[in-house]
This record gives structure tokens, C-alpha cells and sequence, in this order.
């Protein structure tokens, strides 16, 4: 019996060690429950255990089979895999352990904890080469460096241990846990022993907390000194704001700068920074670089440029302080596009809005191997923005570099501005009458939509003269008014010390009736205290719209205009001044007066109906008084073209005169009512015909006229009439008659004009005007009082490039007289021109006769020469000579004239001047008269 139970109890301690321990080859393993199965060459571990290797790996899972022919062990369920020879940690859900080889496969969910160094890395499974020391990771990847804070996201990595590097492979991601930056790459070498991040193949280095993105094909990132370096072409966005182009690139993430020695670009949405070599503080905003050139409104019209050798800028403030600066500006900032305004300086500080130049030097002059024909030199030229100046400090004015001015210190806008209190540009100016003079006008803004512009004007004997321009503009409004005062003025007819004086003023103002297209009051008002005012101060005057067109006569007028959609209406008063009149006869009041005219929509007749009426009371000569009120209507049909070819029209004109008058030929001192009417007929044929790449055109016209009624008598009155206007209903111009009697206008016009270039033609006219009985109160100087009028004619020839002809003529009525000719002729060889004007009248219509001549001459783009002369046959005297010779460039202008005046007007004497002008662009005129050289 004892026998029996001990070789039972030997049995169960057999199986029981069998199953706590087994060792076949190089695993050992302690598991609670072991199968062997298929002849001893599969061994099942269950139910949790261990399997330590020869090579020092302990395995901990929760089932285990192991493959004694493959010499394969896998693992699965909450699988621990620790090498306690290379120190690594592995977690996963299952493994696969090819001993043979010493590699561990990984399959899902798979961590590796490098112990020594602190590497983790996670992954959906890895491949673990223990004899290379070699971790490969696939899909999924997160190195984690808990010592370096680096987190490492990629596709695929391999942990090589033995070098203390990881390399990556697919899209990558490193993050710096200490600030939050990432570098993504498709390869990355991380040299763990090192602290080295190399990134290769579409490297982004990012970080949203310092806004910075750099992109690369190849980052080395120094961890320890938070360095990163870039190899070849590299792009950043910097501050969201700024973009950078670069080569070899070097970021020192501690101090936030990034720098490099190769040529690089940064630009915005407006600027742009061609660099050197740099070095850019991301927190301090602030760029230091070498060999700058800076390209403002990069891409757009007004762009300009700033070169610095070396400089600080604050790419925020744009604040900077730079040595060697030269500054172009933009080339029509004066207006004018053949300029190259540049500035260049010493060194240059700008502060906020102020930037100070250094010992610079100003020119507009284009660009040429030669010194420019102007420049200001400076020790400091200030431009404020604040006040929108230039101000230059012990400045010289050089032409061609020669020293001509010198000021201690001025100032003057800049091209910015369009109103600033300030002085303007001086002018210099001299006369036989009233000597040299200079005036240095100042603009004063006075408010928003006032200023005033002062001129005081210094002579170089006892003349003073101050003059004002006051400007106000409003919403609906506008004034303007120019009067001047000055005193110590001699007439050389009295001798005697005078004071003189004008006012020109202007004021309008749109009413904004609410039942009109328009509504609106004019007021102008011209007022001298001499008579040749204007004349003997013509250069001291304003070159305005207020000055007077004529210098011998003023007008002054005021005027409401009412526009609407089916009429208009304008109601005034004007009064005229002739200053060559003497006493009351000089004045012409014109009080009230009024103009009315409507189209009568009426579809009766096939054509066009109007309504006018016309009234105004006229005093003149200090007794002449007339009044009127004149009422028109006219019909004037469609053309009509017959199967022949004839267009046809048909006009008719009525007028009511209702006049009044004292003193005056033609108005009675009772009131008169009168009806006139003026009847026309009007047709033409033209024929056209094409020949030799010409184009013939024939017009044959013919106007019947008829005025059953009388006129006013006109016989003395001066009217011109020419072939150009004779075909006009109202050729004559009279307001309170029509033509007298019955007359026929005959008239051909022929044209020749080129087929390619219509502005290439000769073109000849003539017309005649033929009545039943002669009519003495139609202008004798007209000679459309005759049965037959003169001939009238004109011919043009434009034919070729070198010589155009203008010419028109009258020839009495017997054909045997030329009573009025006018030649017009412009002759051109290249830059030779010289323009004839002969004008001669004779008979009844005058006793005009003079000859002119204007001859100019251009030896280049910069030299030129004319002369002009105008000489009287009538009286047998030439009345004057000018004679310029100019040079010119893009910036300045040097001119010597000569002028020589034959004729005298009272306080007005014969002339001979010799000038000087120099026009320096776009400042000012400097004209010196020089007269005595010429004195008898």
C-alpha cells in the first residue's frame, strides 16, 4: 500500500514542476498552465506567465505559444516585453519573437520605452532588432524624448540606440513641448546624444504662440541652444505679416532672431526690402541688415525707393536709422514723368513721422553721367508729415553744380499736400515803368474751406504794393476775390506820386430750387483805379480766371440761370467799362435783361419748334437809353432728300420787337410794337467721287430768303460776314431785326481729303449773295446790302506735312478788286517752323493792313529759338520784335528774350528790354529784366 502511494505522488510532482517550469532552447518559461502539442514542437502557454530569453529579455503576457521548429515565440494580451541588456521597455497586444534573429515584431497598439535615455515611443506596431539595437515603428508613430521635451509624430521612425538617433521617414512632425513649435518634414534625424533635429524634404517649422512659419528642404535644429539652421532656398512668414525669402538661414529661438549672410527679400502688402545680409528680432519688430534697398507701394503706380549701405528698421513703426541713404521718389510726383526726383544724405533717422537726411542733397533733375542742371545742398533736410514739409537748414542752391543762392534755413510743402499756410514759390519780375521787383506770396489756411494768399511786393524804388487772394468754398458756394493796394507810383505823364488799386471778385452759388435741373446766382465785379492799370501791372496781377481778358475794358455782372426740363431762363444786369473812353461816356449799364428759350413739342408739322424771348434795358454814352423785349419763334423742318439727291429745308422766323429808346437811331422815345417774319428756303446736292485714293466731295447750295417786314437800320454797324458763316439765318447777329427784302445765297464748297487720313485735305469755298433791289439798312461793310454782294471765298490746304495754308478773301462785286485778304501759312522742315499771317482790308470793308511773322527753330530736345514780329503797313511801322533763345530740360528752363515795343499807351512808353528767366522745376521762376544797355 505505501508502495502505491508514492509512485502516485512522484506522478503528480512530475506533471505539477512540468507546468511551473519548463526550458527547451533559449526560453525559460513560468507560466501557471503549458499544452505541448504536435510531437513536442508547439508549446502553449495560458492563464498569464513569463518567458525569459537567453539574451536577457523578459517577456510578460497573458498567452504564449512558442513554435520549437521556427524557433518563433508569440505573446499576445497585455503583452511586457523588457530588455534588460539594451534597457528597453515594450508594450503591446501582441508580439511576435523571432529568436533565431533576436527581432520582435509588434501588432497593435504598441509602446517602447528607452529607460537609459528617456525616449517613449508609441506606434500601431514595431519591429525590434535587438542585435542592431534597432527599434522601426510603422503607422501611427509618437516619439516622445521626456527629457528634451520632444514629441516626434511620423509614419514610420526607426530608434537606432546604439548611435542615439531616430530617423523618420513619410509626413513628420516634431514638436517642442517647451514653446509649442513644430517642425514637419517628411525625413527627420534626430541625433538624441547631440540634441540635433535634422529635417529634410518639404520642412515647415512652425509656432502659432510667436507667430513665426519657416519653410525649407533641409532644418538642423540645435535643441540644447534652440538653434535651427536652414540649408539653400528658405520661405518665412513672419507675425502673419511679413514674408521672407532667403538662403542658409539661421534662427536663434531664445533671442527670437532670425538672420542670415546670403541676399534676401522681406516684404508686405506694401513694402518691399531687398537685403544684404540680416538679422530680424520677432519680438522687437526690428530688422538690422547691410546693402538695403527698400521698394515702397511695391507694385503700384507711386512707388519709391530706399537704398541704405547699412540700417535699423522697425518693420512696425517703420522707424529707422541708416548711413549712406539715397531715397528716389516715385517720377510724376511733380507731374511730370521724364523727372527722377531723388534725395541722398549722409546717414538718415526717421522717428515717427519726422525723418531727418543728414548733409543731403535734392535734385528732380533726370538721371545722366553729368552733374543735374539743379540740386539744393543741405546740412539737414527735414520732412514732417505732421505738417507735411520740407525744411532744409543752411541750403545752397546749385545750378550745374555751381554755388547761385543760399538760404539759412526754408521750408515749403510736400508733393502731399494740397492746402498748408506756407510761403509759395517768389517771383522776380522787371519794366521799363515800373523797374525790378520781387514778391514771396504766403498761403494762409484760414479754415476748412477758407485761405487767403498774401503777396507783398517790394520794388526797387518808392512802389509798394500789397495784394490779397481770398478763396472760400462751400457745400453749394464758392467766393473768390483778388484786390490789391500800392502806393509811390509816378505817371510819367503828370510826374505825380499816385495811389492805385483793383478788385476782381467772383462769387457763384447753385440755389438747389427743388423744381429746376439748375439754379444758379453769379456775381463778378472788375474795378481799377487808373486807366492803364492793368497794363502798366500786368505781370504783378493774378494769372487767374478773375483777371479781365481784355486790359481796356472791365465788366461786372450779375445773373440768376434756371435750367429746367422743358425751358430755360436766365435774368441779370451788367455794366461796362471802357478805360479808353474818357468821363461818363466810358460806362454801358445793361439793367436788367433776360433770356428765354423753350422747344415747342408740337408734332404737326414734320420739323422743330422753338419759342425765345429776349428783354433788357441798355444805357450807354451817359444819354442813350434803349429798351426791348423781343419775342422769337422759329419752325425749322426735317431735311428732306429727293430721288435727285437734293436735301431740302424749310425755315420760318418770327419776331415781336417791342422797343422803347432815347437818343437812339433806331428807337423811338414812344413805344413801338413790331411783327417781322423771315421766310427760308434752303438746298444743297452734294456729289461725291473716288479717284486716285482720294475722295472728291461737290456741294452746290443755294438759300432763299425772304423778310416781308423791315429792319432796324444797321447800314453803319460793323459786322463781319465770310463764306464760313454767310449761310447762318442770323449771319448778321441782330437780336431786334431780320435781313431785309428778298435774297439768294449761292454758294459750292469742294473738299479733297485723302482716303486713309481724313486729316489730310484741300478744301476750297465760295459764295455770293444776290438781291432784287439794294437795301440801305443791311451794314455797308457787309456788302450784302448790293444787288450783288462781293464774292466771298476761302481755301485750305492740308495736304501735305510741311506746309499748311489758310486763306480767306472778298472780291468786289465787279470782280476786279480784292477787298479783303487774309493768308494763314505754317511751313515745316523738321524742327524749322515759321508761321506768315498777312491781313489786308480795303474799300468798304476796311483799312486793316498788317503783316506778321513768327519763325521758331529746334536745334535739339534742349535748345531752342524763336522770333516773332508783328509790322503795320497801314501807318509804315513795325510795333514790335521779340526774340527768344531757350534751353530746356526736364528740370530747368534758362531763357534770354528780347523785346522791343514801338507804341505808346498814355503812362506807356517805347520798350527795348533784354531778359533773363530761369525756371528751376517744379519751384520757381527767377526773371532779370535788363534795360539800361539799350537806352539812348
Amino acid at each position: 500500500m505505501k508502495s502505491k502511494n508514492f509512485i502516485i505522488l512522484f506522478i503528480f510532482l512530475i506533471f505539477f514542476f512540468a507546468n511551473k517550469s519548463f526550458a527547451k532552447d533559449n526560453f525559460t518559461f513560468d507560466v501557471k498552465e503549458i499544452q505541448i502539442l504536435e510531437n513536442g514542437n508547439k508549446f502553449l502557454g495560458l492563464n498569464k506567465g513569463r518567458v525569459i530569453s537567453d539574451s536577457g529579455v523578459i517577456i510578460d503576457a497573458d498567452r504564449f505559444e512558442y513554435n520549437k521548429n521556427l524557433n518563433k515565440l508569440k505573446a499576445s494580451g497585455n503583452v511586457k516585453v523588457n530588455d534588460t541588456i539594451n534597457k528597453y521597455l515594450i508594450f503591446s497586444e501582441e508580439i511576435l519573437y523571432d529568436k533565431n534573429s533576436e527581432i520582435i515584431f509588434t501588432i497593435e497598439s504598441s509602446k517602447a520605452i528607452s529607460i537609459d535615455d528617456d525616449v517613449v515611443i508609441t506606434s500601431k506596431n514595431f519591429k525590434y532588432n535587438k542585435k542592431l539595437n534597432i527599434i522601426a515603428a510603422n503607422q501611427n508613430v509618437l516619439v516622445k524624448d521626456k527629457g528634451k521635451e520632444i514629441e516626434i509624430y511620423t509614419d514610420f521612425a526607426e530608434f537606432l540606440k546604439t548611435n542615439q538617433q531616430i530617423k523618420t521617414k513619410g509626413n513628420s512632425k516634431a514638436i517642442n513641448l517647451k514653446d509649442n513649435s513644430q517642425i514637419i518634414s517628411e525625413i527627420f534625424n534626430y541625433d538624441i546624444k547631440n540634441d540635433i533635429i535634422q529635417a529634410e524634404n518639404n520642412v515647415k517649422i512652425q509656432n502659432k504662440l510667436n507667430n513665426y512659419i519657416i519653410n525649407s528642404n533641409f532644418v538642423t535644429y540645435e535643441i540644447k541652444n534652440e538653434k535651427i539652421y536652414t540649408k539653400g532656398k528658405t520661405t518665412a512668414l513672419i507675425n502673419s505679416k511679413y514674408n521672407l525669402e532667403s538662403e542658409d538661414l539661421s534662427f536663434a529661438k531664445n533671442s527670437m532672431e532670425i538672420s542670415s549672410n546670403k541676399k534676401s527679400i522681406i516684404f508686405d502688402k506694401l513694402n518691399l526690402y531687398n537685403l544684404g545680409k540680416f538679422k530680424y528680432n520677432l519680438n522687437k519688430k526690428e530688422l538690422k541688415a547691410k546693402k538695403i534697398i527698400i521698394t515702397t507701394n511695391f507694385n503700384l503706380p507711386e512707388s519709391d525707393k530706399f537704398y541704405f549701405e547699412n540700417g535699423i528698421i522697425n518693420l512696425n513703426t517703420q522707424n529707422f536709422i541708416a548711413n549712406d541713404t539715397r531715397i528716389e521718389i516715385h517720377k510724376n510726383i511733380f507731374g511730370n514723368e521724364n523727372n527722377d526726383p531723388r534725395l541722398l544724405g549722409i546717414s538718415a533717422v526717421k522717428k515717427d513721422k519726422i525723418i531727418k537726411v543728414n548733409k543731403g542733397i535734392f535734385t528732380n533733375c533726370k538721371k545722366t553721367d553729368d552733374c543735374p542742371p539743379w540740386a539744393i545742398q543741405a546740412s539737414e533736410i527735414k520732412h514732417d508729415k505732421n505738417k507735411k514739409q520740407l525744411i532744409y537748414n543752411d541750403a545752397v542752391l546749385k545750378v550745374y553744380d555751381v554755388p547761385v543762392m543760399y538760404f539759412p534755413k526754408f521750408f515749403h510743402p510736400d508733393p502731399s499736400v494740397k492746402r498748408q499756410s506756407g510761403f509759395l514759390k517768389p517771383q522776380i519780375n522787371s519794366s521799363n515803368d515800373l523797374g525790378d521787383s520781387i514778391h514771396i506770396p504766403y498761403f494762409h489756411v484760414i479754415s476748412k474751406n477758407k485761405d487767403i494768399t498774401l503777396k507783398p511786393t517790394i520794388f526797387n524804388n518808392d512802389i509798394k504794393m500789397f495784394q490779397n487772394e481770398y478763396r472760400q468754398k462751400n457745400e453749394s458756394s464758392s467766393l473768390i476775390a483778388d484786390f490789391s493796394f500800392a502806393t509811390g507810383y509816378k505817371s510819367k505823364l503828370d510826374k505825380k506820386e499816385k495811389s492805385l488799386s483793383h478788385l476782381f471778385a467772383k462769387f457763384y452759388s447753385n440755389l438747389k430750387m427743388k423744381d429746376f435741373i439748375r439754379s444758379d446766382l453769379n456775381i463778378s465785379l472788375q474795378k481799377v483805379t487808373n486807366d492803364t492799370y492793368l497794363k502798366v501791372f500786368d505781370t504783378n496781377l493774378p494769372d487767374t480766371q478773375l483777371k479781365p481778358e481784355s486790359q481796356s475794358n472791365l465788366s461786372n455782372e450779375i445773373d440768376l440761370t434756371l435750367s429746367h426740363d422743358d425751358f430755360y431762363f436766365k435774368i441779370g444786369s451788367k455794366a461796362f467799362e471802357d478805360l479808353n473812353k474818357s468821363n461818363n461816356d466810358r460806362y454801358q449799364y445793361i439793367l436788367p435783361y433776360y433770356d428765354f428759350t423753350k422747344n415747342l413739342n408740337i408734332n404737326l408739322l414734320d420739323g422743330e419748334m422753338s419759342f425765345a424771348s429776349t428783354g433788357s434795358n441798355d444805357y450807354k454814352n451817359t444819354n442813350k437809353v434803349k429798351s426791348s423785349v423781343i419775342n422769337d419763334f422759329k419752325f425749322d423742318s426735317n431735311d428732306y432728300v429727293t430721288k435727285f439727291g437734293f436735301i431740302n429745308n424749310f425755315n420760318i422766323n418770327l419776331k415781336n420787337t417791342n422797343s422803347l429808346g432815347k437818343n437812339d437811331e433806331n428807337y423811338k422815345s414812344s413805344p413801338q410794337i413790331e411783327l417781322m417774319s423771315l421766310y427760308e428756303f434752303t438746298s444743297e446736292r452734294p456729289m461725291q467721287k473716288i479717284q486716285n485714293n482720294f475722295k472728291n466731295i461737290l456741294k452746290p447750295k443755294i438759300s432763299f430768303r425772304f423778310n416781308p417786314s423791315d429792319m432796324k437800320n444797321y447800314s453803319t454797324s460793323t459786322k463781319t460776314v465770310n463764306v464760313d458763316n454767310i449761310f447762318n439765318i442770323d449771319r448778321f447777329g441782330f437780336e431786334d431785326s431780320f435781313e431785309k427784302g428778298k435774297s439768294l445765297t449761292l454758294g459750292i464748297d469742294f473738299k479733297k481729303e485723302r482716303l486713309n487720313d481724313i486729316n489730310k485735305y484741300f478744301e476750297f469755298k465760295l459764295a455770293s449773295v444776290f438781291r432784287d433791289k439794294e437795301e440801305n439798312f443791311i451794314p455797308n461793310s457787309s456788302s450784302l446790302n448790293k444787288k450783288q454782294s462781293n464774292l466771298f471765298g476761302s481755301l485750305e490746304s492740308q495736304l501735305s506735312e510741311n506746309v499748311t495754308i489758310d486763306y480767306d478773301f472778298r472780291i468786289d462785286n465787279n470782280y476786279d478788286k480784292f477787298e479783303y485778304n487774309s493768308i494763314n501759312t505754317i511751313f515745316k522742315i523738321s524742327d524749322f517752323e515759321t508761321n506768315f499771317n498777312f491781313v489786308k482790308e480795303d474799300g468798304i470793308t476796311g483799312d486793316e493792313n498788317f503783316f506778321e511773322n513768327t519763325t521758331s527753330y529746334r536745334f535739339n530736345n534742349n535748345n531752342y529759338f524763336s522770333f516773332s514780329t508783328r509790322r503795320n503797313r497801314k501807318i509804315n511801322l513795325t510795333e514790335f520784335y521779340d526774340l527768344m533763345y531757350e534751353y530746356k530740360n526736364d528740370c530747368l528752363t534758362a531763357s534770354i528774350k528780347y523785346k522791343k515795343k514801338y507804341y505808346s499807351d498814355r503812362d506807356l512808353k517805347p520798350s527795348e528790354n533784354l531778359l533773363f528767366s530761369l525756371t528751376l522745376f517744379p519751384f520757381t521762376t527767377y526773371e532779370h529784366n535788363e534795360t539800361s544797355i539799350f537806352k539812348n
